[in-house]
């Protein structure tokens, strides 16, 4: 099996890791685009050309099924790839988590870009599934930027900076970019008041990674036995950086997820 995974930058590691976990046997290609990140600011013609090119390089390795890893990308690209990809190859798109979190009660906030925080669309996912909870959307400036160069400094001040507005009573959070789920455990840190229960973190990594497999026909979990029980090659991992084969970014081994599929899935 080969599922792909597309995003402007690394932001893709948690889905890639998440797909791992659910069948060691996989292999992985992971296109991004560092020659035209960020894409948030970009007009949806030029996002839509970018991903367009990001996804045809990983679809010319013959992928399974290709996760769109990028919310921005989802939003405004979603209907290109699926009509230039489908149905030859399933593509799968990133929805924030606001259902199960809002299905757990609330208060809820939501953690994204500053270009979807108060968009149509997420105001559309909050009507549709949360319009009985409290829900406090949150602009993170400047985070996503900060986990894909592994810039330490940046990266807690603009934590802090979210955590700030952040109403202190909320029971669970929505990572509603794929960058923050790299840095999870640092949000946590940030907005978990002592005197409230454990804050739940909702990302959505381990939903499409799931869904991808649904959509292959597989079923999550371990590798097949055949494989399991023989000295076969170890999965694959192919690294596209705006269509160049190259290695991980040195960034991506910052964080625990590009430290695990560097460690057990070699380069070709």
């Amino acid at each position: 099996m080969k599922i792909a995974l597309m995003d402007s930058g690394i932001g893709l590691l948690a889905a890639a890791a998440a797909v791992r976990r659910l069948r060691p046997d996989a292999d992985l290609v992971l296109s991004s685009d560092p020659d035209g990140m960020p894409w948030g600011p970009r007009t949806t013609e030029d996002l839509t050309a970018r991903a367009l090119a990001v996804a045809e390089a990983a679809a010319a390795h013959r992928p399974d099924a290709l996760i769109v890893a990028c919310n921005t990308a989802s939003v405004h690209a979603l209907p290109a790839l699926r009509a230039r990809l489908e149905p030859g190859i399933p593509v799968i798109g990133t929805v924030p988590a606001i259902k199960p979190a809002a299905a757990g009660g609330g208060p809820v906030a939501i953690w994204a870009t500053p270009a979807t925080t108060g968009s149509p669309y997420q105001r559309g996912l909050i009507e549709q599934f949360a319009s009985d909870v409290a829900v406090t959307e949150v602009p993170c400036p400047g985070l996503a930027d900060a986990v894909q160069y592994a810039d330490e400094k940046a990266i807690d001040e603009t934590i802090a900076a979210a955590a700030a507005l952040t109403p202190p009573d909320v029971r669970a959070v929505v990572l509603g970019c794929t960058h923050y789920e790299l840095v999870a455990e640092r949000i946590r840190a940030a907005v978990q008041q002592p005197q409230l229960p454990p804050l739940v973190l909702h990302g959505s990594a381990g939903a499409v990674a799931a869904q991808a497999l649904r959509r292959t026909g597989e079923r999550p979990g371990a590798a097949p036995a055949a494989v399991a029980d023989t000295d076969a090659a170890a999965p694959g991992l192919t690294v596209l950086l705006s269509g160049r084969a190259e290695q991980l970014p040195r960034e991506a081994l910052a964080y625990a997820e590009g430290r695990m599929l560097a460690a057990v899935s070699p380069a070709l």
